[in-house]
């Protein structure tokens, strides 16, 4: 098993390319099983999330050839529809693949999905869309099993949750729905760049689809899908993790190939912090020379601040002077990164769904364990701040969500690297 080592202290400079979105590649690559032709999918991250789902899309019937970051994906003209629970059970993502089939085949059986142990994470909601649309699903063994008679056939729904939309349930009710009989609208919709990502492939494949990017999603059922070119957009929350290493190291960095819209909320709480932010054209700058000031974050669905940078801005504010309140309202259980923050001299505790952050002047390096894909950044970005050598075990969490993120932060001067446990 690797795990990284970084020795802390040294200022970030240069440029970092950020690499395509995992989590809009993902099920735009289930969505490619809607279509009985080839697609050609570019700015792929070769990632595990990423391989897992080639290694499923083989096991139900598809022809996948993934070189560099292009990916071609040719659905078979016979299909299984079983996703198997050794691929599922590591990747939550891998539920997006119960839309798709239940549309093109009338049937599906998927496994309970696994993933980052973040908190509770049902897919109540991506099984209420689609009985909505006609389904019939049974839970057995540990298995969704879901079947059609006849066509889906569209309907109005609201996809209503205890923490507000869900993008994988938007994203797999979405798709089933492109191949229903009639109108579908999705109310409560995910509002997600990565949702509206999708949603501009499906309508390349012949998809008719407005509303995406809003959360009133209107559908207009359609006979039969084909294969279509698309590039995957930037990946917002590496984008995010670069930023906010800038910050924590005293940096200058210019993040490249990102979407600044996308990047709204983060970019107010780092100028709120007395950190500078410069947007361009497809990039950002970032750099600090002052001191930071303590702010209170809550992580809200897009457009408010994300849920998969909270770990990260709270390594930013454990080392900013002053009292900090970091509130989860999506997974108000996705803590498991504070304890081993205090390992390395932190002073963090938590009260119900808030973590109060007292800054601390340094931070030392220690051994410290990755809990899920951005916790394992947060300990990485808080080693790149701390005094001495940080060695983060359980690194193949992070390799789920980042590309050569150690290669990438070296070139920008960072003593880092991956060696063996």
């Amino acid at each position: 098993m690797d795990k990284i080592v970084v020795k802390g202290g040294k200022k970030l400079s240069g440029t970092v390319r950020v690499s395509g979105a995992k989590n809009s590649a993902l099920p735009i690559m289930a969505a490619c099983l809607l279509g009985s032709e080839k697609s050609v999918l570019e700015g792929v991250p070769n990632l595990r999330d990423v391989q897992t789902m080639c290694r499923l899309l083989r096991v139900i019937g598809a022809r996948v050839i993934f070189e560099n970051d292009r990916l071609e994906i040719t659905p078979f003209s016979k299909m299984k529809p079983v996703a198997p629970y050794h691929l599922v059970s590591t990747m939550r993502a891998s539920v997006c693949v119960l839309g798709p089939l239940l549309a093109r085949l009338g049937s599906a059986q998927v496994s309970l999905p696994g993933g980052c142990v973040i908190g509770a994470r049902p897919i109540d909601l991506h099984l209420k869309g689609l009985q909505a649309l006609g389904a019939q699903i049974q839970i057995s063994h540990g298995d969704v099993y879901a079947g059609t008679k006849g066509k889906l056939q569209g309907k109005e729904i609201y996809l209503g949750g205890a923490f507000g939309s869900s993008v994988l349930a938007t994203a797999n009710v979405m798709m089933a729905a492109t191949l229903a009989h009639g109108v579908t609208l999705i109310e409560n919709a995910a509002s997600e760049p990565e949702v509206v990502d999708l949603a501009d492939f499906l309508n390349k494949m012949g998809a008719k689809i407005e509303g995406h990017g809003s959360h009133l999603i209107k559908i207009q059922g359609v006979r039969k899908l084909h294969g279509a070119n698309h590039t995957i957009i930037p990946d917002r929350i590496e984008a995010g993790t670069f930023m906010v290493a800038a910050a924590i190291t005293k940096g200058d960095v210019t993040v490249q190939n990102c979407e600044p819209e996308h990047l709204n909320a983060l970019i107010d709480k780092l100028q709120q912090a007395g950190v500078s932010v410069k947007r361009s054209k497809g990039s950002v700058r970032v750099s600090r020379k002052g001191r930071l000031k303590p702010i209170d974050v809550t992580a809200l669905p897009y457009p408010g601040f994300p849920t998969d940078l909270q770990a990260q801005i709270m390594a930013l504010m454990a080392v900013t002077p002053g009292i900090s309140v970091i509130t989860e309202k999506i997974y108000p259980d996705r803590f498991m990164h504070v304890s081993e923050l205090n390992r390395m001299g932190c002073r963090i505790f938590l009260e119900g769904s808030s973590a109060i952050v007292n800054g601390v002047q340094k931070i030392s390096g220690a051994p410290v364990m990755a809990s899920d894909l951005r916790a394992s950044a947060a300990l990485v970005l808080a080693g790149l701040a701390g005094e001495g050598e940080t060695h983060v075990s359980r690194i193949y969490h992070l390799d789920r969500g980042y590309e050569r993120i150690e290669e990438k932060l070296s070139s920008l001067g960072a003593d880092i690297r991956r060696a063996k446990e």
